[in-house]
């Protein structure tokens, strides 16, 4: 009887440590969230990618609970959050590190040998654009009709659905691959 109440204490000990008043912002669950509910805008395909990717919201939540915010509390700010002007250190594929800084509306991209590069968002027209050297150039837009026209470095445009297939379309044809059909 006395090990039953040792294990009981125990175990409230325990959970007083996840209930404490370190309750964080949960950010990589609400970015997550976030994304999802803004993934399209009709709520019935919103619900299939819930249900299809909800063991990422089990991941996102023990990480935010175990460790995010943990640093959080004790460091006062959330890695995950990103500040306009906040810069963070980013290693790209080839390994060198790229200062990328948080814009109102998008994101600067400083190279290691100073060259910059913005990909800005524009509400208005529901596109994302690159500008380097000062010069501004459209990458891809979302329509009405949820598909996306993405712009080709050849000049070409090409319209895909925001889905699994419309992804390897986009890959295949920025890879110059061309597509046959037999019947």
């Amino acid at each position: 009887m006395k090990i039953r109440h040792l294990k009981v204490s125990a175990v409230l000990l325990a959970a007083t440590l996840l209930t404490s008043s370190c309750v964080g912002s949960f950010a990589l669950f609400n970015k997550l969230a976030g994304w999802n509910k803004q993934a399209t805008d009709n709520k019935f395909l919103n619900e299939l990618i819930f249900i299809l990717i909800s063991p990422a919201y089990a991941v996102c939540t023990f990480a935010d609970v175990l460790v995010i915010n943990s640093i959080e509390f004790w460091t006062g700010s959330n890695p995950m959050a990103q500040r306009v002007g906040e810069t963070q250190e980013i290693t790209g594929k080839d390994g060198k590190l790229y200062a990328v800084t948080t814009l109102r509306n998008g994101y600067k991209v400083k190279s290691p040998d100073g060259e910059v590069i913005k990909f800005k968002y524009d509400k208005k027209t529901n596109s994302w654009s690159k500008e380097e050297k000062g010069k501004i150039e459209e990458l891809f837009r979302i329509n009405d009709d949820g598909t996306i026209q993405a712009h080709l470095q050849d000049g070409r445009s090409i319209t895909v659905t925001p889905d699994a297939a419309g992804l390897y379309e986009a890959r295949m044809a920025t890879a110059g691959a061309c597509f046959w059909a037999q019947r």
